[in-house]
């Protein structure tokens, strides 16, 4: 078996700008990390609200329908917390959630959901600034 070595005229470079492509597209999908935090956090508060104003029996029923929605993603967000735990989590987090698709179980939050979809976008964006 024959081993071939990919020769660069500037390996450095080469190795540079891979470098500096990882830490781009790491801090980018952080960012989109914070952005669904903060969203799930934004609707966790509503969720609170809701439940407030039930107890004093000035929420609709839509209102609390939507609460207890937003409490099972919040149930949905802790079952995920405790493979965090587990050791190897960055392997049973992925096969958890692929398990989850093919059994046809939604294990993301609602705000996770879409993170694809956003991660896309930025990217088609990126793509159309560099052209």
């Amino acid at each position: 078996m024959k081993v071939y070595a990919h020769v660069h005229k500037a390996p450095i470079r080469v190795f540079r700008i891979g470098k500096r492509r990882f830490w781009l597209r790491l801090k980018r999908d952080l960012l989109i990390l914070k952005e669904a935090l903060s969203q799930e956090k934004q609707e966790t508060k509503e969720m609170l609200v809701t439940y407030k104003r039930y107890t004093r029996k000035q929420a609709s029923s839509e209102e609390l329908r939507e609460a207890n929605k937003q409490f099972g993603d919040l149930l949905k967000g802790l079952g995920l917390g405790m493979f965090a735990v587990l050791p190897f989590a960055p392997i049973t987090i992925p096969l958890v959630v692929k398990l989850g698709k093919v059994v046809g179980v939604d294990v993301l939050p609602s705000s996770f959901n879409n993170m694809g979809e956003k991660m896309r976008q930025r990217k088609a964006a990126n793509d159309d600034k560099s052209q």
